[in-house]
């Protein structure tokens, strides 16, 4: 074997070695930073998520151009964005995304950094271009406040809202002031003793003029939020058929 042979033979080899170095856990040779055990390994678990829900962990960006963590799930034409409550975090609607995906609907969890509303718009955006031609928002406590801002500043419109015991003020988001714009349905949910927050459910009802189609209502006991979704699963029944309509 003369030297121009040998060098061939040693580059094919150093090649070789490299492709089984990078290659994949024996899924035909496929390497990707979705499939890998390292990639598994650095995703987002949130406190909760483990095996195949890890690939479901997402980074995806908000109106203002932010990086904002998420769950994601599901196809179909149909979007819906979760937004959490303050003592929460995407854990609280996995879920219930999972019941959505299973039902047909392409579903973010988002795990809020302090920017709720342009994090929704961001969700928003990122379902259109997965091919959600319809939009749903919903929220629990302080998730419901800013998916009814939000709606009143998404653009194309949404199709329809869920609001889980969202207070009218929170921080600097005015629900009082964007549910008098909103015209797509509304459907505002708390527990007749969840004191504040029934109040502000019903006020925030009464000011929904221009929301065809809006409902209210107002169950039994002091649950808030995604507790009140757990607690009484007849009522999270009642929200998937009301999202059913506008999808």
């Amino acid at each position: 074997m003369n030297s121009a042979m040998r060098a061939a033979v040693a580059l094919v080899s150093t090649g070789m070695l490299a492709l089984v170095a990078c290659g994949g856990d024996g899924d035909g040779g496929k390497a990707g930073p979705s499939t890998t055990p390292e990639a598994e390994a650095t995703a987002n678990d949130f406190g909760c998520l483990s095996g195949k829900q890890l690939k479901k962990s997402i980074t995806f960006k908000d109106s203002e151009g932010a990086d904002v963590d998420g769950y994601e799930t599901g196809t179909g034409t149909t979007g819906v964005v979760l937004s959490h409550q303050s003592d929460n975090n995407i854990c609280s609607w996995v879920v219930g995304a999972e019941e959505l995906a299973s039902d047909g609907y392409r579903v973010i969890a988002v795990d809020s950094n302090g920017s709720e509303v342009e994090e929704i718009q961001g969700a928003a955006e990122r379902l259109r271009g997965e091919g959600a031609g319809k939009i749903v928002l919903m929220g629990a406590s302080k998730g419901g406040t800013a998916s009814l801002v939000a709606a009143a500043e998404v653009r194309p419109a949404v199709s329809a809202v869920v609001s889980v015991s969202g207070p009218g003020l929170y921080q600097n988001m005015d629900a009082t002031a964007a549910v008098p714009k909103l015209t797509m349905p509304v459907y505002f949910i708390a527990a007749n003793g969840d004191g504040e927050f029934a109040a502000d459910a019903k006020e925030l009802a009464k000011l929904a003029k221009k929301s065809p189609g809006k409902k209210l209502e107002l169950v039994d006991g002091a649950a808030h939020g995604n507790d009140l979704l757990n607690q009484q699963p007849s009522v999270w029944d009642e929200v998937k058929v009301f999202i059913a309509k506008y999808r």
